[in-house]
């Protein structure tokens, strides 16, 4: 089906940042896979515990117990302080186990219409529910009706969801991004989640962090939520977490982790050994080789870069990161520039139509990501002067 507007290369093989086109060029990947391939493409420890995995079980079923999936549960609660796990194929996936969690949690609590606070410029996912609880149009258009049980708030504005709660008392939790993706690398207020996490306490709500984008150390932390030293009640993952290999989790603790019982959700290949095995090597391989401590090398290499040669442009509106998610904002839209980047050997994403989205991969080295700041000042620079207009 004609779901996606495909670019015109075909990528035969990678290998850390590098990937190879079936024509033999050579790329330099600062997008990741829109943020799955945190150790870059055919890296070895995931290479030989998916070849390992593979020789001796892929699947069973949930109706057995599944070691591998109990050790990656267990390690995700260690690093995260949540009590227990809900394993999915998709962070879409994940996010609707949340919702129904929060759904629960509602009747539980005897209200007849359980609603969450969504906020505008977030990406949930395309399913039915979690594209209504997604703050853009563009991908709810054509699918109505859309689903009942969301409310709408301004990103980074508190006060808009303080006043929800005070005239909607089906209000049962908030679901936010802890830093916006596809919403142009929003970042919020230092004590924006501090803040709801205090509301949410004040009102007995659940606070539910979607951390499909920014989790798995992509911020600097394993979670984005750990920066301002709170924790949510519901937290989901996807992404980076398989580095390639499909698969999502939902996260709960307190009362939300006693929620769910046998019957309630389910999934058949949810938390499978080999998306579970492949899992555990990524968080293994960040471990060992302290990348989230090289999230942070490489995050400051970029904002002095790029502040050094966009800083002052004309054009540019501002250029923010939280580790290796990096947006550069500019005054016009610049979807083109993905195309043209692609014609250098750069891979880079545009999203909310003007913010030039960098998600590279924590293996990339120095002398690579200098060429990703050198490549894209280059095009932006010319791209604006272009775009201006004689008087």
């Amino acid at each position: 089906m004609t779901n996606y507007a495909r670019l015109d290369v075909t990528f035969s093989h990678g290998k850390g940042a590098l990937l190879w086109d079936s024509e033999g060029k050579e790329y330099l990947d600062a997008l990741g896979g829109i943020a799955v391939c945190a150790l870059g493409h055919a890296h070895p420890a995931v290479q030989a515990a998916i070849s390992d995995q593979a020789s001796k079980l892929l699947h069973t079923s949930n109706i057995y117990e599944i070691e591998v999936q109990r050790k990656l549960a267990d390690k995700l609660c260690e690093l995260s302080g949540m009590d227990n796990v809900f394993f999915a194929n998709s962070g879409a996936e994940s996010n609707e186990a949340a919702i129904k969690l929060a759904r629960l949690y509602g009747h539980s609590k005897g209200v007849d219409i359980p609603t969450l606070i969504v906020t505008d410029g977030s990406f949930h996912g395309r399913t039915l529910a979690t594209l209504t609880a997604t703050g853009n149009r563009k991908i709810q258009a054509g699918f109505e009706p859309l689903v009942s049980g969301f409310v709408r708030a301004p990103y980074n504005d508190i006060e808009a969801i303080e006043n929800i709660g005070q005239n909607n008392k089906n209000v049962v939790g908030v679901m936010v991004e802890p830093i916006t993706g596809e919403g142009g690398i929003s970042i919020p207020d230092d004590d924006y989640l501090i803040k709801l996490r205090a509301l949410c306490d004040q009102h007995g709500w659940l606070l539910i962090v979607d951390e499909i984008q920014t989790g798995m150390g992509r911020t600097g932390k394993w979670f984005a939520h750990q920066h301002q030293g709170i924790k949510p009640d519901v937290m989901t993952l996807a992404k980076a977490l398989g580095n390639g290999v499909p698969i999502g989790a939902c996260l709960a603790r307190g009362e939300a982790a006693k929620l769910f019982q046998p019957g309630h959700h389910g999934s058949t290949y949810g938390g499978n050994p080999l998306a579970c095995r492949a899992s555990l090597s990524v968080i293994d391989t960040i471990e060992q080789d302290h990348l989230i401590d090289r999230v942070n090398e490489l995050s400051e290499l970029f904002i002095t870069g790029f502040n050094q040669s966009l800083g002052e442009q004309d054009g540019v509106v501002e250029i923010r990161a939280a580790g290796l998610m990096i947006g550069i904002e500019l005054e016009i839209p610049c979807a083109d520039l993905v195309k043209q980047a692609l014609q250098e050997g750069l891979l880079i994403n545009v999203t909310a139509g003007n913010v030039i989205r960098l998600l590279p991969p924590y293996v990339m080295t120095n002398e690579q990501a200098q060429k990703v700041i050198d490549i894209v000042s280059k095009l932006v620079i010319n791209y604006l002067e272009n775009a201006k207009v004689p008087s």
